[in-house]
């Protein structure tokens, strides 16, 4: 069973799009962060069999994820971002790298459809990411990602921590590999990753390799 988490907060205009790009018979599992339009009403609305809804206070995208792993029952578990930007047709390529026998696949914006800016940083995380943690990827944040089950039981992401996921997933031992994905301009709402996130990502990353310990096997 293939398990689909989708965190949002204030995506209204991208729910039912998203619902309807989606076109497999999987459990879909969103998960609202505590969003101050209509984005939980809009999931709410949604009368689907595999669909199911929560939501939380605005704790951030971390938290949101541990809560749809925790309600997630698949063997496989698919997440992906609420803006569009990602292709749910690219969730079977993802499969079949699990079935390969991977445990944790990053997707890749290959070609990526941000601004110059957003690009620039990406980049110089990821760099300092892999020289830190010890990891070769070219987009450890990519919110793209499929996990076998067990990599999501093993996690337990706090605030910032889940644009690392990767490196902690390495570091405990599990098997990564990553495959490039079509990424898509962003058409409605804004994006939540403004500049103050820049200090905040590097702090965390900072606390994270010094703490690696603590997030080993």
């Amino acid at each position: 069973m293939i398990s689909i988490v989708i965190p949002a907060y204030n995506e209204e205009q991208n729910i039912l799009e998203l619902f309807n790009k989606i076109k497999y018979d999987h459990e879909i599992i969103f998960v609202d962060d505590g969003s101050i339009d209509n984005t939980l009403s809009i999931m709410n609305s949604i009368k689907d069999k595999n669909v199911k809804v929560t939501s939380k206070p605005h704790t951030g995208k971390g938290q949101s994820l541990m809560q749809g792993f925790k309600m997630a029952t698949g063997d496989i578990i698919i997440t992906l971002d609420a803006d569009l930007q990602d292709d749910p047709e690219e969730i079977p390529n993802f499969i079949n790298k699990i079935l390969d026998g991977y445990d944790l696949v990053v997707g890749w914006k290959y070609k990526r459809r941000d601004p110059i800016y957003k690009v620039l940083r990406s980049k110089l995380f990821n760099l300092l990411t892999n020289i830190l943690t010890g990891i070769n990827l070219h987009d450890s944040n990519c919110g793209f990602k499929a996990y076998r089950s067990q990599v999501t039981k093993s996690l337990n992401i706090d605030k910032g921590y889940y644009r690392y996921i990767p490196s902690i997933v390495h570091w405990k031992g599990y098997k990564i590999t990553e495959i490039k994905v079509r990424h898509h301009k962003r058409l409605y709402g804004k994006s939540k990753y403004g500049f103050s996130k820049i200090f905040s990502a590097f702090f965390d990353l900072i606390k994270l390799y010094i703490n690696k310990d603590k997030f080993q096997r």
